[in-house]
């Protein structure tokens, strides 16, 4: 199966180099016309994106330059209404522009803090926003969401960004519910690569392995026509995985062993990792712990 966008238009937030300028280029690459956007001064067209667009039309591909600030809702949705205007549409949001801040929690501002959250979660969140509503109209889309392993497993200094890079996973699971029957599929990348944001955070050797262009393929996939929803999925290196958040069956505690004790007594067994399940959404784990709890009393067990 070939994976291509002909007739696709795609965004892509924070494309003025690193990441996000290669996602532009491989979606130009195969067809998409690109929105190529990363924060310009008063909301114009960045240098870094009018070099992008340049690329791409020497390549064959359309594309357009644009400076919106993310976090500036009136911004966006100029970018929105300008790709509409221009192509009649946006089938891709990929959500890509982000910044670090990084310092231990103890020496954090909260401005700093506010700041990275700002960026990356309010960011993507209104750019969703701008375009969702089309989508539904138009039963297609396909939204991505970048995390980051930092959010997923933590890393030391990066309270305010491995905060915000988490959010994007519950801000998926929901607009996956939310889209599935229109068929507006959202995804996660997990990505890691050499970039001028994360320079000098990586090892020396590093460089040669960890490209841009090696975490591509990922976000291609992940926005195709034939992409899964619902998935986080690892990139660098040339290396994917996908990440699975699972929860194991539970123990039923009759009421008078519900203590700390007990639940340190039996922790083995609460927390067995071979047990753990996927669940499609919060309620599942409610009637789980209901049904669980309501069988055991019936049948006297409890």
């Amino acid at each position: 199966m070939s994976v291509r966008f002909d007739g696709r238009v795609a965004i892509v937030t924070g494309s003025g180099g690193g990441l996000g300028r290669c996602h532009a280029l491989g979606l130009a690459s195969r067809g998409a016309k690109v929105v190529v956007n990363d924060l310009g001064a008063d909301g114009e067209p960045s240098a870094a994106t009018l070099r992008v667009v340049e690329e791409i039309v020497r390549g064959g591909g359309e594309a357009m330059a644009n400076g919106a600030d993310v976090t500036k809702t009136d911004q966006v949705a100029a970018m929105v209404e300008l790709a509409e205007r221009r192509w009649g549409k946006v089938d891709i949001l990929v959500n890509n522009a982000g910044i670090l801040r990084d310092k231990t929690f103890a020496k954090m501002e909260i401005a700093e803090f506010e700041l990275v959250v700002k960026v990356h979660l309010l960011g993507s969140a209104i750019c969703a926003k701008a375009v969702w509503n089309g989508m539904r109209d138009r039963n297609y889309g396909r939204i991505l969401f970048t995390s980051s392993a930092s959010g997923i497993y933590g890393n030391f200094g990066q309270a305010n960004y491995g905060a915000a890079k988490a959010a994007m996973i519950g801000l998926m699971n929901v607009l996956h519910l939310e889209g599935q029957k229109y068929d507006v599929r959202v995804n996660t990348l997990a990505p890691t690569a050499l970039t001028q944001m994360t320079a000098g955070l990586m090892p020396a050797d590093a460089a040669a392995v960890l490209t841009a262009e090696s975490v591509t393929p990922a976000v291609l996939f992940l926005v195709s026509e034939a992409a899964p929803s619902r998935v986080i999925m690892g990139a660098g290196a040339g290396v994917f995985a996908v990440t699975h958040i699972a929860e194991t069956p539970g123990v039923y505690l009759p009421e008078a062993e519900r203590t700390p004790e007990q639940i340190a007594a039996r922790f083995a067994e609460i927390s067995d990792p071979a047990t753990a399940v996927p669940l499609d959404n919060a309620f599942q784990q409610t009637f789980k712990f209901v049904s669980t709890a309501v069988a055991l009393t019936k049948s006297g067990r409890a």
